[in-house]
């Protein structure tokens, strides 16, 4: 019999796969030495070779996306591709441009194609040869663009916002492919469409090991085209490429003396009207104060601490470990107490005190903890000080611990991370990507840790299941038309911008000095008159509240049209009108939170903040941390087995299963109006079955089976297999199940697969109507209606024809929603 050594070899060793793996996937790195491509990256080179060769019918060279999961290894598979390009025939001829978003990724790639051969061995027999491939500016960028001949150029995407601006930002030429480092970050919006301006032939390649998801499709694949190969996170771990993950939950149990509290809100909001009373609780509520509590961080430091130092420390491992915190503050505050602790050693990076991290609403410029911190450990350069940080992270010397806020969450890749505390609120692809930081391998690891004491498992749990649900997706190959159509509407949202903007002026026509703010403002200030009962009321709270809508309009339909190719390619639109709106959107944006203001419907957080700082200081005191149960491997959260639940935990587990079924039916399946009626009736049925039930894990296991079903719109009275992954299809055969009711079995019986193909049909006509109606989206409807009405009618009866139809416009409707 033979062995899986000997199907290797044969497999291997076959002469011509052999020669080819030779040529194409072997390459010397002057740091490690020689490197021999695994298996993914083999097999995703020659996948983007057989797409960049392909052309579009508009002339441009195809693109997609290379889904491979953090760690395993991106950085050489693009230098696999630069050398596979140059052996190819075909392609030798391509120029190169790596497009990240950030200098220190930027930097650690270029010295990766540097030491890998990449940019030929003139140029990588210098000891920073690199910097010649690196753009200086926007200027530098725009003339490399148009008349440079280097063979790979690095850039910042933020660059090409003023390279768009220089006339020879422009190349035409179909032979000029983009790689693009994490497709899902700040890859899009403005810069991505100015990108694709300059380089309006070229192939997009987005390397990604987190796609970014937008419903049940990909929002990298619908920017970038089609998934054109994926290795998964679960299919790393089972190759041993990167190390397992466990997670594991610690509760923080605080005291809070409510009562002063409230006192205290009471006495400082007496003045305020309700509104405003309102708006600063929510507003406390929604920055997440409580987290940031001396004593709870205090709580916290001192678990970390006692954890890493029994776990690692003390038995002497060359490990560390990484603390993502919610805020600098906190960043700060619990470098305090680790520090007054003594057990471990920790360092703290963070951007200079007047950025903001990431996505945070808190503005910490002002803070003078954060001020006196930065000004004695950041004396000189940042970026020195950041390098200095992490290359001591990197030995087996101090600190052990790295205090982050938002930084060296993404693309930060230290095989001796190994434990990653979590106090910070993450979703989705930003906690895919933070939780990869510790599962690079190591001789003295054999797991990643995830210690979490912000209680993130109910969003681990969905990323991980939504990550699962599409790699299940793109395993049979994730075409990209099942998202053209889709999203068709979008490319000409834009053209509702001047009747908006016009909109928002249409407010001010009376004022005479268009220069005078205190004039737009004395527009909206609240007027109060006594209507027909004698109540006092005002009267310019309804103009206030359509001025609020329009500056949302404005800014949304503005938002999408920038992350709109057509929107750049219509040239009604010219470099002026676009500069005119930016700045527009901000003076009516901070317009509006003057209005607001003005009208006490709002209170400026700022002037509370110190105070309610002092005061969640003052009164929530640190208890004890409470142990989760025993810690989780992470491949097993989004397919979990209830044989080893206790009943309290099966119950949890039950309640959180059905809720999250009953959302995905209200939500996801608007565009299947059959599937949604029958799996609403199904779990009602699921419900009343479980109220009968003492058996938490069977119900677990009934509930499973039917989210199950959900997700895949196996629909028990549908022919399924027959649309063969066609849901738009599916969901028209079911419009006629719907409308037709009992009379449907009858026309089934008579028609056999004749109603398969007419829902086929259908989707056949309404991607033309989309197509067709691309810059005229009213259109849309109307052509669907006339093209298929006459087939209905033959079929059903003109009535019923109609109520189909109806069906039809429905489902187009919530699926271009989507």
């Amino acid at each position: 019999m033979p062995t899986e050594q000997d199907r290797l070899l044969v497999g291997l060793l076959d002469r011509y796969r052999f020669l080819e793996f030779l040529r194409f996937f072997i390459l010397f790195d002057r740091k490690v030495g020689k490197i021999a491509a695994r298996y993914p990256q083999a097999f995703g080179i020659k996948a983007l070779l057989e797409r960049i060769s392909a052309f579009k019918p508009t002339g441009e060279r195809k693109g997609g996306v290379l889904w491979h999961t953090t760690g395993s290894g991106k950085s050489f598979t693009m230098v696999y591709l630069c050398r596979a390009l140059l052996l190819s025939d075909a392609l030798k001829n391509c120029r190169i441009i790596v497009v990240t978003d950030r200098v220190d990724l930027e930097k650690q790639l270029s010295k990766t194609f540097l030491t890998g051969g990449a940019f030929g061995t003139e140029i990588s027999g210098k000891k920073s040869g690199d910097s010649l491939a690196k753009t200086r500016s926007g200027k530098d960028l725009a003339k490399r663009i148009g008349q440079g001949n280097e063979r790979i150029i690095f850039t910042i995407i933020n660059k090409f916002a003023s390279a768009a601006k220089q006339p020879e930002c422009y190349n035409p030429s179909e032979n000029i492919i983009v790689i693009v480092d994490e497709g899902h970050r700040s890859q899009g919006g403005e810069n991505h469409q100015r990108m694709r301006q300059a380089l309006p032939k070229a192939s997009f390649i987005a390397f990604t090991g987190t796609p970014l998801l937008k419903e049940e499709k990909s929002e990298t694949a619908e920017r970038f085209g089609a998934i054109i190969h994926a290795y998964t996170m679960k299919r790393a771990v089972d190759d041993g490429t990167i190390t397992p993950l466990l997670y594991e939950e610690r509760k923080p149990l605080l005291d809070v003396n409510q009562k002063a509290v409230d006192t205290w809100f009471e006495k400082v909001t007496a003045a305020l009207s309700d509104n405003q009373k309102s708006d600063l609780k929510r507003k406390y509520t929604q920055q997440g104060q409580i987290y940031t509590a001396q004593d709870r961080i205090k709580l916290n430091a001192f678990d970390i601490s006692v954890h890493f130092s029994e776990n690692f420390k003390k038995a002497h491992l060359e490990l560390k470990g990484q603390l993502a915190t919610d805020s600098k503050l906190s960043a700060i505050r619990y470098k305090q107490h680790l520090d007054s602790l003594g057990m471990v050693t920790s360092a703290i990076v963070i951007s200079p005190p007047d950025t903001r991290e990431g996505h945070t609403d808190v503005d910490e410029t002002n803070l003078p903890l954060v001020q006196d911190w930065w000004k004695k450990n950041v004396p000189g350069d940042p970026q020195n000080y950041e390098k200095a940080i992490i290359e001591d992270f990197g030995t087996d010397g101090p600190p052990d611990i790295l205090i982050v806020v938002d930084k060296l969450l993404t693309g930060f890749d230290e095989p001796r991370n190994t434990v990653l505390y979590i106090d910070k609120q993450l979703k989705g692809h930003n906690l895919i990507q933070a939780i990869a930081r510790v599962n690079r391998l190591h001789p003295q690891k054999p797991f990643g840790y995830l210690i979490d004491y912000r209680g993130i498992l109910k969003e681990l749990d969905t990323a991980i299941r939504d990550y699962q649900n599409f790699e299940d997706m793109t395993q049979g190959g994730f075409a990209i038309e099942d998202i053209e159509g889709l999203y068709a509407n979008v490319d000409t949202e834009y053209k509702k911008l001047p009747a908006l903007h016009e909109k928002l002026w249409s407010f001010f026509t009376y004022i005479d000095n268009k220069l005078d703010q205190e004039q737009y403002r004395q527009v909206f200030m609240p007027k109060y008159e006594s209507d027909a009962e004698g109540m006092e009321v005002d009267v310019r709270q309804a103009l206030r509240e359509d001025f609020y809508e329009a500056v949302t309009d404005f800014g949304m339909c503005l938002k999408t049209a920038l992350s709109t190719q057509s929107f750049f390619d219509d040239r009604a639109f010219t470099e002026a009108d676009i500069r005119r709106y930016k700045q527009d959107l901000r003076w009516f944006s901070e317009l509006r939170k003057t209005v607001r203001l003005d009208a006490q419907e709002t209170v400026d957080y700022s002037a509370y903040e110190g105070q309610i700082r002092d005061l969640i200081d003052r009164y929530v005191t640190g208890i004890d941390v409470k142990k989760g149960d025993e810690p989780v491997v992470i491949e097993s959260i989004g397919e979990t087995n209830p044989d080893y639940w206790s009943d309290d935990k099966a119950r949890n587990e039950t309640d959180k299963i059905k809720t999250r079924t009953k959302k995905t039916i209200e939500e996801r399946l608007g565009d299947d109006p059959y599937a949604q009626k029958v799996f609403s009736a199904l779990l009602k049925e699921a419900i009343e079955k479980a109220e009968a039930m003492f058996d938490y894990k069977a119900q677990f296991r009934m509930f499973s089976d039917l989210e199950k079903m959900v997700e895949g719109r196996d629909v028990p009275d549908l022919p399924v297999s027959a649309f063969d992954g066609n849901r738009h299809a599916q969901a028209y055969y079911g419009a006629f199940k719907l409308v037709l009711g009992k009379e449907f079995d009858a026309l089934e019986a008579e028609k056999g697969d004749q109603l398969v193909e007419e829902a086929f049909e259908i989707d056949k006509v309404v991607n033309r109507a989309v197509a067709e109606n691309s810059l005229n989206p009213a259109g849309i409807e109307q052509d669907v209606r006339k093209n298929l009405l006459p087939r209905l009618f033959s079929l059903v009866g003109l009535d019923k024809a109609k109520a189909v139809l109806d069906e039809v416009v429905q489902i187009l409707r919530n699926g271009v929603a989507k």
